[in-house]
């Protein structure tokens, strides 16, 4: 199936490993023109490197750290330098702040968790709608998460902020031919995943037998095909969504 995204500009945050580099990867396979946006230069590297493989080499590489203090407007700068429009944001930086009523988070912990996982995400988006919305095309699509866990977590509350802002855009774009989805992944193996969250064999038996029904931890490259149909000209009556891709996850009852 061709997608249609020959040469179309996509931006890509989290690009470091796990999800956004399969994203990244996966949309250079398509032909797209590539920036990819993350923290690390040496894994940005890495990611650069698969998507030259996979397709040609990146547009651009920003090395910028969107939890921080103006990193969301230095990656804005970084991205209006590029001679091309954005046509396709994929707003996949992310991270958790786990805690519990023992061990409270203090305000620049919930700060930072919001700068990531809502203020980066809104700033990003509203500098390429203008363009978007001119050329009467184009695609925003948000990593996002469980909106519900028993587990206490300063990026939950951001994300699920963050989903319904998504949405109630979605519904102010729409004429515009612009499209505004979520993506809320399950347990997909990355970094986070397998060597922080779950980081021993016996932690991801128990979390996949109590609460993952398809029976095993998802890849990055799932992730990256559903993010691929909805940046294409194909999923373009697709607007408003958030959808799991998390093999059933049961997501009310996490322990």
């Amino acid at each position: 199936m061709d997608l249609g995204l020959a040469s179309v500009h996509c931006v890509v945050t989290g690009a470091s490993s796990g999800i956004g580099r399969g994203v990244a990867v996966a949309l250079a396979a398509e032909g797209a023109l590539v920036t990819i946006l993350g923290r690390s230069e040496h894994a940005l590297a890495e990611t650069a490197a698969q998507v030259e493989a996979s397709g040609t080499p990146p547009l651009a590489i920003i090395s910028c750290d969107l939890a921080g203090h103006g990193g969301a407007d230095r990656a804005v700068e970084a991205i209006a330098a590029s001679s091309r429009p954005v046509q396709v944001l994929i707003n996949n930086a992310g991270g958790g702040r786990p805690y519990n009523l023992d061990t409270p988070l203090d305000s620049h912990e919930w700060d930072e968790a919001f700068q990531l996982n809502f203020t980066a995400v809104r700033r990003l988006t509203e500098h390429v709608l203008p363009a978007m919305r001119r050329a009467r095309w184009g695609r925003i699509i948000t990593v996002t998460g469980s909106l519900a866990l028993q587990r206490m977590n300063a990026a939950t509350p951001a994300k699920a902020a963050i989903t319904s802002w998504c949405r109630a855009l979605s519904i102010q774009v729409a004429r515009d031919g612009v499209t505004v989805n979520c993506v809320a992944p399950g347990r997909i193996k990355s970094v986070q995943t397998m060597e922080r969250l779950f980081p021993t064999e016996e932690a991801r038996k128990q979390e996949i037998e109590r609460n993952i029904p398809i029976g095993r931890f998802g890849e990055p490259e799932e992730i990256a095909s559903v993010i691929a149909f909805l940046a294409s000209k194909r999923a373009g009556y697709v607007s408003g969504a958030m959808i799991p891709v998390d093999g059933s996850l049961i997501r009310l009852d996490l322990k």
